[in-house]
């Protein structure tokens, strides 16, 4: 366990368009974001790329194959529903169905989030508490068919990336 009982956590995610930082839910997903802590104090996100950029909807970050395919090595269990309606600022982990998370996350960027409420399915980590501007600058890339899924057009032609993912730790 990576995670402190009662302490609160933040990470800041330097880019190479600048740096935003997320408070993360601890108390409500501790799961989820004791492995994202755990992962980022290993620095498994330092270089990786936002691999996938969704105008309007969200931008998504977190795999070692920079592609949508890779992971950690392992999958652990959803925790829902989510402690916040999805909007943009919010930061939830991606799956690829129920209890599949690993290491990808993506970060809403826009009102088409709000659909995912209908149906909940991904945790939350946390939410952009500032520097969302950074965020909405990823966002706004211009992007190709993704060669995954072509009838999406979602890979970024301009690199993003990640520098580094810095744990904050505040007593509770």
């Amino acid at each position: 366990m990576a995670l402190t009982p009662g302490a609160t956590y933040s990470a800041v995610v330097d880019t190479n368009y600048g740096s935003f930082t997320m408070q993360l839910f601890a108390a409500q997903d501790p799961v989820a974001v004791n492995n994202f802590v755990f992962l980022a104090r290993q620095h498994f996100y330092d270089g990786l790329r936002f691999f996938r950029v969704v105008q309007g909807f969200m931008v998504q970050t977190g795999d070692p194959n920079n592609n949508g395919t890779g992971g950690p090595g392992y999958r652990f269990g959803d925790e829902l529903p989510p402690p916040q309606p999805y909007a943009a600022g919010i930061v939830a982990m991606a799956n690829a169905g129920p209890n599949s998370n690993g290491s990808q996350f993506f970060v809403c960027t826009g009102d088409q989030c709000s659909s995912l409420n209908q149906a909940p399915a991904y945790t939350e980590l946390g939410q952009v508490s500032s520097g969302l501007a950074v965020v909405q600058a990823i966002a706004a890339l211009p992007t190709k068919a993704n060669p995954l899924n072509p009838s999406e057009k979602s890979t970024p032609t301009r690199n993003a990336h990640m520098i580094s993912v810095t744990i904050q730790q505040a007593a509770g």
